[in-house]
């Protein structure tokens, strides 16, 4: 009770900005949630369902977009690679949608995926076992991302390897890691993926009342996730990160330990997009190797680059309004996004290089009415 009466006095002390975030995301979700469920679809006041799985679908971004700014922000680690935490924790939700589907397959099979009653597969593979078990298959989303977070930092931060070096390795991970989910050998649906999912802890997936209910979880996620990073980055451990982001070897030189924190602030990271990616595969229904895709994970930084790293609720907010243009734009001019989104970063990188919210922060200070915690202070210089 302590710790959780800490957490709400920091965030009513962090100049209303987390309050307000927190609250416009309450409100939200209540409100389109309530929409969708209570006012029939002639209304004017209807909100569809498929708004609301698009909605639920950045909520799972935004939660992505705050794994990487925890890591890049706060500790100064550009991670390229992020995607493959997010693409694990969808295959192990993915999994176990999978068995869930039971004899209502292409081919009716009561125990292999469609896909491997198709390769000629006999038996299901060891590693599927298990995941007919909800509790089971979100532990495993939890673990396997974590595990590959902590022995990927524990090499990489106890060689000291930094900078654009790190950078290239996070990237040959999620690559390497795509072109093994790519073979049908593997055994996780090859090039297609995981698909045709019918339920989730025995309820419809296509239901309007499944879709506000994995909406809602999302946005429930999402605050405990903020929530929780911001007490992080707030505590003593925070101010270490913040340490070893500006002056690592001044940080190492008073006897701290760098490593330790750096690798379980990536392995935090980790878990987080892992949860975004269990979040995301039931809402969008697929999950395949593209995911990994070393593009993706590029995309994640621009989204926390256009937002403001360093200031969480502004990586939130970066996800949500590039994605938002990614849906408009790629409706208009579909091969012209990516070109579209090299250009965002560039002139945000020099025109906005604190971003949408250190832009509005630095007005607010020009007005006299910006807050002044510690946090909020090396935020606006991150």
């Amino acid at each position: 009770m302590n710790a959780f009466g800490r957490m709400l006095a920091q965030l009513r002390n962090d100049g209303g900005s987390s309050a307000m975030f927190l609250g416009v995301l309450t409100a939200v979700t209540l409100l389109a949630g309530f929409a969708n469920l209570v006012f029939p679809e002639g209304s004017i006041f209807h909100v569809s369902t498929f708004t609301i799985t698009l909605l639920g679908k950045y909520f799972c971004y935004a939660l992505l977009a705050l794994a990487v700014d925890v890591i890049w922000g706060y500790c100064g680690i550009l991670s390229l690679g992020h995607g493959a935490f997010f693409a694990l924790g969808g295959y192990c939700m993915g999994m176990y949608l999978m068995r869930q589907i039971g004899d209502r397959g292409v081919y009716g099979n009561p125990e292999l995926p469609d896909f491997m009653v198709f390769l000629n597969w006999d038996a299901l593979p060891w590693y599927w076992h298990g995941f007919d078990m909800f509790w089971f298959a979100m532990l495993m989303a939890l673990i396997v991302p974590g595990v590959l977070a902590y022995v990927f930092g524990w090499l990489a931060f106890r060689s000291r390897v930094t900078g654009v070096y790190l950078s290239i390795m996070t990237q040959a991970l999620t690559y390497a890691l795509m072109l093994a989910f790519f073979r049908n050998e593997m055994g996780f649906g090859g090039n297609n993926g995981l698909t045709d999912f019918k339920d989730i802890l025995g309820f419809n997936l296509q239901a309007d009342s499944t879709r506000v209910t994995l909406f809602a979880i999302s946005a429930l996620m999402l605050g405990l996730a903020f929530i929780a990073s911001r007490f992080i980055m707030q505590s003593r451990l925070g101010r270490v990160v913040l340490a070893i982001r500006d002056a690592e070897s001044r940080a190492r030189f008073l006897g701290y330990r760098t490593h330790d924190y750096k690798v379980w602030l990536f392995v935090f990271s980790a878990l987080l997009a892992a949860i975004a990616g269990a979040l995301y595969v039931p809402q969008v229904g697929i999950i395949n190797p593209g995911e990994f895709a070393p593009l993706n994970s590029i995309e994640l930084v621009v989204w926390v680059a256009v937002g403001g790293r360093g200031t969480l609720y502004g990586a939130v907010c970066g996800a949500i309004l590039v994605n938002y243009a990614k849906s408009k734009f790629t409706a208009l001019i579909p091969e012209g996004w990516i070109f579209m989104l090299g250009a965002l970063f560039v002139v945000v990188t020099i025109f906005l290089p604190k971003g949408i919210v250190g832009l509005l922060n630095k007005r607010r200070r020009k007005n006299g009415t910006g807050g002044g915690t510690p946090l909020a202070s090396a935020e606006a210089g991150a």
